[in-house]
């Protein structure tokens, strides 16, 4: 009876230890992933047309998302800036970040009815 309660207790913690060891990574990922690398806008529009390189724009992402597209840019801005993108519709747009993680991955830029920046986010295909 003593084992099964001890095992118990250790089952208990390690899944509450993994728990939080999950969340913590998952809250992290965008970060860790795709913050290597501050954005850079000649290469951002090189990395476009690049095949060589898996995650070819995905290591600026994040500076990009965190510290450069700010709510209420205006759409026509953002394309100046990102340059034409891999999907569009009336109210967002796409640019392919390429295979970052053994998945593909894309900024999408959601507008508001203005063409206002509304949100980004990291988004995995």
């Amino acid at each position: 009876m003593k084992l099964i309660n001890w095992l118990s207790i250790a089952f208990a913690a390690f899944t509450v230890i993994l728990t939080v060891v999950f969340f913590s990574w998952w809250a992290m990922k965008d970060s860790v992933v795709f913050g290597s690398d501050k954005f850079n806008q000649v290469k951002w529009m090189q990395s476009a047309a690049t095949i060589e390189t898996e995650c070819k724009r995905g290591d600026m992402a994040y500076d990009l998302q965190q510290h450069i597209l700010a709510k209420g840019t205006s759409k026509d801005t953002v394309s100046l800036l990102l340059g034409r993108p891999s999907y569009e519709d009336a109210t967002s747009i796409e640019y392919d970040l390429g295979k970052c993680m053994h998945a593909y991955h894309g900024l999408l830029i959601v507008f508001d009815e203005n063409n206002r920046l509304v949100n980004s986010r990291i988004s995995s295909h």
